[in-house]
């Protein structure tokens, strides 16, 4: 929409017909699938464009649906609500990049702050006289005006928009980064650097079929790139972290009561898929209790990762037992699901591989466990073990059948096994138990109560 504003003053004529289509299309799948009516928010090409409130006509004639039209900061707003719909705890600095604008906002301890918008989308800046040097020097100027007004104490930004997941796209190719999931994604200021120097020597077109990347959206990446470069110089982060969230989720977040706001993002996907897709609903909720004595010295946010991985550790029952641990490790590394770094993810998808197979030798994903150190890798495969074990000794309620202790000083895992529960401890049980005590490197206590 976006495209040639500069010169004309109105909207891409190309752009205009398009996206009346799409709205067009929107409105008869929503329709099919018995949705209430639809949402629309319009932003900068809208509201800058002369032709704007003809164009909104047009839509509410043809559709039926209002454009709202929403100013840069109330995009700033909305967008920064998008990342914390996926990290309820964020705190940085959220950066949005559009075609035709870029915002800023502060997020910290679940709130909006400070927000800012700018004309820095790289399709309005297509319209700057005078070259790289000009182009440069205007980034520069707009971009220091916005630090005096944000601040640059921020040690995370968050990347928001189409042209900054493209970005990372290259900095994974040139890294060899094997995961390629954009959300949570997070990169060094030096190593960003690194990557958009190189997308300023490199051959994007077919960079753009390596990454799987619209042609449209690839020919933005130079200019979103010197924007990025003079982001970085500007606020000095320590970390930049893509969200994969943005206005429209910030927009559901909007739409919630604070309560559920509030919610981890993680914990609640992991209930859905278990309500919908476990053999027995609830088991997930027993199985985390019983193993809980193994990871009480763990930190609160690995518990998180481990309390997770109990909800989802029956959710692949019905793929083929030859491939069920590759499904839940792919399931789990590959879901969109929010709250969850890259290391998270994988230590996650390592345990529920274990949780149905005892090794992961020639493992097709061998890859991706790269991305943990040999220690967490280790210890996902206990948690796997773990739960491979206390799924077989029984799946309803086993803290209630038994009681787990780990003595880590003296290397003795013991189980406590109540008389009515004594006969599931059977050869299967039995076994396992034993392949978890070997993960341990623990010797076994058994007795019964």
């Amino acid at each position: 929409l976006g495209a040639g504003i500069n010169e004309t003053g109105r909207l891409n004529p190309e752009g205009r017909r398009r996206a009346l289509a799409e709205i067009k299309r929107f409105k008869l799948l929503a329709e099919g699938m018995g949705l209430p009516p639809l949402s629309a928010v319009a932003t900068a090409a809208v509201r800058d464009a002369e032709d704007g409130p003809d164009f909104r006509a047009e839509v509410e004639r043809e559709t039926g649906i209002k454009l709202y039209v929403i100013d840069g900061r109330e995009e700033a707003r909305l967008s920064a609500q998008g990342v914390l719909l996926g990290w309820p705890g964020a705190s940085g600095l959220m950066c949005d990049i559009g075609g035709s604008s870029m915002e800023l906002a502060e997020i910290s301890e679940g709130s909006v702050g400070r927000r800012v918008t700018s004309g820095l989308g790289p399709l309005k800046l297509a319209g700057i006289k005078g070259g790289k040097k000009a182009l440069r020097a205007h980034i520069k100027q707009v971009m220091q005006d916005l630090a005096a007004e944000m601040g640059t104490d921020h040690k995370r930004i968050y990347l928001v928009g189409g042209s900054w997941r493209a970005i990372a796209k290259l900095d994974m190719l040139r890294r060899g980064y094997p995961l390629w999931v954009l959300h949570e994604y997070r990169m060094t200021p030096s190593g960003l650097k690194k990557t958009l120097d190189w997308i300023a020597k490199t051959d994007l077109d077919a960079a753009r079929r390596q990454t799987s990347t619209s042609s449209a959206r690839m020919a933005l990446v130079p200019v979103a790139a010197l924007v990025l470069k003079r982001l970085i110089q500007t606020f000095h982060p320590k970390e930049i972290a893509i969200s994969a969230y943005g206005i429209r989720e910030g927009l559901l977040y909007e739409q919630m009561p604070e309560k559920l706001r509030g919610r981890d993002p993680l914990i609640e996907a992991a209930r859905f898929y278990e309500a919908k897709d476990a053999r027995l609903p609830g088991a997930g909720k027993g199985l985390f209790a019983f193993l809980y004595p193994l990871f009480r010295n763990e930190n609160a946010s690995r518990r998180r990762i481990i309390r997770a991985a109990c909800l989802l550790h029956d959710v692949s029952w019905r793929a083929h037992p030859d491939y069920r641990h590759e499904v839940t490790f792919e399931a789990a590394t590959r879901a969109n699901l929010g709250g969850m770094t890259h290391e998270e993810r994988v230590f996650l998808g390592v345990a529920l591989l274990h949780r149905y197979k005892s090794n992961r030798d020639e493992c097709r994903f061998a890859d991706v466990f790269s991305i943990l150190s040999d220690k967490d890798l280790a210890k996902a495969e206990v948690l796997g073990k773990a739960m491979r074990f206390g799924a077989m000794f029984t799946i309803d309620k086993p803290h209630e059948k038994a009681s787990l202790r780990w003595r880590p000083k003296k290397r003795e895992l013991h189980l406590s096994i109540k008389p009515e529960a004594a006969d599931l401890f059977g050869e299967a049980a039995e076994a396992r138990f034993a392949a978890l005590a070997q993960a341990l490197d623990a010797n076994t206590v058994i007795k019964s109560l």
